[in-house]
């Protein structure tokens, strides 16, 4: 298998040497959006707008952006046109199979998060998992920016502990603006994020 960093498709910023590799765990973004606040499968236009989550990776840190989109295709099977828009807006799906009950997806993030403190490069992580927590610890210890895309309610407390050791958390709604109508959640809201408009 080919290296996910071996030419990587980049969504280009101006004058920065800097990466920012933003790693997506799309069936974790998926099940949390259905099981915890639609509490039913999301209809495709609920779904993030994945180019908004590339614009933001870029915009946040101003650093280049190598987008990576985990994928489970254990079954053997792949959505071709999810993967094809996908490949149209910049993002390089690897989608990975096992040949047991391992957690494939988990594993390639955690795999890849291990590749990247090689590099001299941050991290967007989309995902609420705590099984990346070993990697983003030591990707904090060297002094990375590592950011966390998320709904915060739902971010694993070990994980949503690491912010006094530098880790950024960016709600996907309220932060990084990836959906287009509001969401039916129930969350603690920052006075300043308040707009009474959405309860009227």
């Amino acid at each position: 298998m080919a290296s996910p960093f071996s030419e990587p498709t980049t969504v280009p910023a101006r004058g920065t040497a800097r990466t920012t590799y933003l790693l997506v765990d799309g069936e974790n973004i998926d099940a949390t959006l259905g099981m915890n606040v639609l509490n039913r499968r999301p209809n495709p236009e609920e779904r993030p707008r994945w180019d908004r989550i590339t614009g933001f990776a870029q915009r946040v840190w101003g650093q280049d952006v190598v987008p990576l989109f985990f994928l489970n295709a254990t079954n053997g099977q792949m959505p071709m046109s999810f993967v094809q828009a996908l490949l149209a807006m910049g993002y390089r799906p690897i989608p990975l199979a096992a040949s047991g009950d391992e957690k494939v997806v988990d594993v390639g993030i955690q795999r890849t998060l291990e590749a990247i403190a090689d590099r001299d490069a941050d991290v967007l992580l989309a995902s609420h998992d705590g099984d990346f927590l070993p990697q983003i610890e030591r990707l904090l210890d060297e002094d990375r920016r590592v950011g966390l895309l998320a709904f915060r309610e739902f971010v694993n407390m070990q994980l949503a502990g690491l912010t006094a050791s530098g880790l950024e958390i960016f709600d996907l709604e309220g932060d990084v603006d990836a959906f287009t109508s509001p969401l039916p959640r129930v969350r603690i809201i920052p006075i300043d994020e308040f707009d009474p408009l959405r309860f009227l």
